[in-house]
């Protein structure tokens, strides 16, 4: 009796047992296993790289200051600000501003943010929407937020709203520009193709108008947050009793520059923890794009 080719791989199976399943996934495994080494000694290199200029600057500093290089009231040493830093945190003064102006900032934010979105998506779609709105929105957008502040402190008052108001301002603009613009970069092709596959406005804006757009809405949301954490500090440096920038503020009359330097990186971290969560959201959501990484 003669045995057919499934037989003999059958028997073949049977006999090495788990060994040859083991080589098998082994040898499927390998390319997966390196690609993963390979990005995270990609990281590595990148975070090495991205920390010689900030320690190198921390070295150079701290020897000036502790050699008298320069002034420690203007210049304090490094180990002086982590000082200061860790004792407005074991007092709660730290917290209790940090935890104001990310209010400010967030409300703000959503306020002004999403006003840009929507509008930019109207002035996109609708060209008389355009006509009517986008003269005055370009107007309003070449005023410098510094010649307005001292409006809104007039007629707001120095409480939250006034700041808040700010703060809108600011996240407004980047947003609808962005979004006006992503809209118009649309495929024209694309919109016949959802009149053949009849899609109402609202799936237009959903399926087609917003995916499409997302690149320059997520490019406009980055921009969005740097300016309402910029208007923040205006805002906070113009009329306060509490918040990071009223700390700075204080500490500046008091010659305090540890406290000030303080404010200043814990801005910085704020910064680059809600840039670095925008950037998460594009490598998230843009995966579909074939752009040049560089």
């Amino acid at each position: 009796m003669s045995l057919t080719p499934s037989d003999t791989a059958s028997n073949l199976l049977k006999k090495s047992g788990k060994p040859v399943l083991k080589a098998l996934k082994n040898q499927s495994s390998a390319p997966t296993l390196r690609i993963i080494q390979k990005n995270r000694s990609s990281k590595v290199r990148k975070f090495v790289l991205g920390s010689v200029l900030p320690v190198l600057t921390l070295v150079v500093w701290q020897y000036a200051s502790a050699n008298e290089i320069v002034d420690a009231t203007l210049f304090p040493a490094p180990t002086t600000i982590v000082k200061s830093f860790y004792d407005l945190i074991v007092t709660g003064v730290l917290y209790e501003h940090l935890q104001i102006s990310v209010v400010r900032a967030i409300l703000g934010f959503l306020l002004g943010g999403s006003l840009g979105l929507l509008l930019g998506l109207i002035v996109g779609m609708f060209n008389r929407a355009e006509e009517v709105f986008d003269p005055t929105v370009q107007m309003l957008r070449t005023v410098p937020l510094l010649a307005i502040t001292p409006l809104f402190i007039l007629w707001f008052g120095f409480g939250e709203l006034s700041k808040v108001l700010l703060i809108a301002l600011g996240a407004f603009f980047p947003l609808y520009v962005n979004t006006f613009l992503g809209v118009r970069n649309v495929d024209s092709k694309l919109f016949d193709v959802s009149k053949v596959l009849e899609f109402s406005r609202i799936h237009q804006i959903t399926r087609l108008v917003l995916p499409a757009a997302m690149p320059n809405v997520l490019l406009g949301l980055r921009l969005s947050v740097s300016v309402a954490w910029l208007v923040l500090v205006v805002a906070e440096l113009m009329g306060a009793d509490k918040g990071v920038g009223y700390m700075i503020q204080d500490a500046r009359s008091f010659m305090q520059t540890e406290v000030v330097f303080v404010g200043i990186i814990l801005f910085a971290a704020v910064g680059k923890l809600t840039d670095s969560f925008v950037r998460l959201l594009e490598r998230k959501l843009l995966k579909w794009q074939d752009s040049y990484k560089g």
